[in-house]
């Protein structure tokens, strides 16, 4: 509220920040900016390139605050995992700005048939399969089992996420694991130096959920245990220390 002025043209949030470190927002939140955003007359852009499609647990992660946004982004698994692919949806009011003149939104590849029959296919794959609510279920069991394991780990400040999407932040940067990982066929990804990232598939099966999280905390377990890591984690320790005395 504070940061919007006269000069505001529109709010662009993610409904969970992805490359932030996986960043869930109070509940609440999200209502409460589109209730601003309408009462200021300013447009409210949501980037769901990360949590669109079913990645929450819902088609849309806005969907589970109860709102429509006036634009929304999406790309990456619009395409299923083969296909490149990016498109952005409007209200009508918002849309009508593009009828006088379409190709002021343009691109080179935009719309070209094969990335469009690839999309439209993940889209009534995911609806005919059911898996937004295969993410909503399998993503809960999975978040309570990471937590579970890793509940007296104490080089692990948080556990948090929403449906198939997952961050685990360690106490320390932890890029190194992504070597570990690979090495035991895992493929990780960290973001915001020190949490892990996980993304499954949205058909991922129970068994595969089961592989997945056994492979992860002990990727965990092992790389806290490293001489190398517990000297980052002191030395990160130390510097919030200071931090926190310097505030």
């Amino acid at each position: 509220e504070e940061a919007i002025d006269e000069n505001t043209a529109a709010v662009i949030l993610e409904p969970i920040q992805g490359e932030g470190g996986i960043n869930v927002p109070p509940a609440g939140y999200m209502k409460a900016v589109r209730k601003l955003t309408k009462e200021r007359g300013i447009l409210m852009i949501l980037d769901e390139v990360q949590t669109g499609m079913g990645r929450t647990g819902r088609m849309f992660a806005s969907e589970h605050d109860e709102i429509s946004p006036d634009i929304m982004c999406l790309a990456k698994a619009l395409g299923g995992g083969v296909m490149p692919i990016g498109a952005f949806l409007s209200t009508p009011e918002v849309w009508q700005v593009l009828v006088p003149n379409p190709t002021i939104h343009n691109s080179t590849f935009g719309g070209n048939p094969l990335a469009c029959a690839a999309a439209i296919a993940t889209v009534n794959t995911i609806i005919s399969e059911n898996l937004t609510a295969h993410a909503a279920k399998l993503g809960a069991q999975m978040l309570a089992d990471l937590k579970e394991e890793l509940k007296f780990a104490n080089y692990v400040k948080d556990i948090r996420g929403m449906g198939m999407m997952f961050g685990i932040e360690l106490d320390a940067p932890c890029t190194e694991l992504l070597v570990l990982a690979k090495a035991k066929g895992l493929l990780l990804n960290v973001t915001a130096d020190s949490v892990i990232r996980l993304l499954p598939p949205l058909n991922l099966t129970e068994d595969e959920a089961k592989l997945a999280i056994k492979t992860v905390v002990k990727l965990i377990k092992v790389y806290a245990a490293d001489e190398r890591s517990t000297e980052r984690r002191a030395a990160a320790r130390a510097s919030s220390d200071r931090r926190k005395s310097s505030d």
